[in-house]
């Protein structure tokens, strides 16, 4: 289960760090226009909101790499719950699929994470 746990957390923090990249740095590029389904000009007007989002991003993948390697479950757990609040924001505020892409395998990092401890 603690495997699982920390293979789930680590691909959640690629997937931050993928979205990190893309809208600090790819938010103009085919990549992102693309991604998000944006216009050229929507891209070019939003372009500095989309730098700050993308390091909140960043912040919670700094957050999941703190916890597993100082092998801090509460602090893992906090940015997990981050993870889980900010999908379905997104679900409820831009589309329902940020909930499947963001805050499912935030769930599945967190249940295993809790199972884990119950099994140990």
């Amino acid at each position: 289960m603690k495997i699982i746990a920390l293979t789930l957390t680590a691909f959640v923090a690629l997937l931050h760090l993928w979205f990190m990249v893309v809208e600090m740095f790819l938010w103009q590029h085919p990549i992102g226009l693309g991604m998000f389904g944006l216009t050229e000009e929507f891209a070019r007007e939003t372009a500095y909101m989309a730098k700050n989002q993308g390091l909140y991003n960043g912040f919670l993948v700094a957050g999941l790499l703190w916890g597993m390697i100082a092998k801090k479950r509460d602090v893992v757990i906090f940015f997990l719950l981050c993870v889980i609040v900010a999908g379905i924001y997104g679900a409820i505020t831009v589309s329902p699929t940020i909930f499947v892409v963001q805050a499912v395998p935030a769930l599945l990092a967190l249940s295993f994470l809790i199972l884990s401890k119950r099994s140990t």
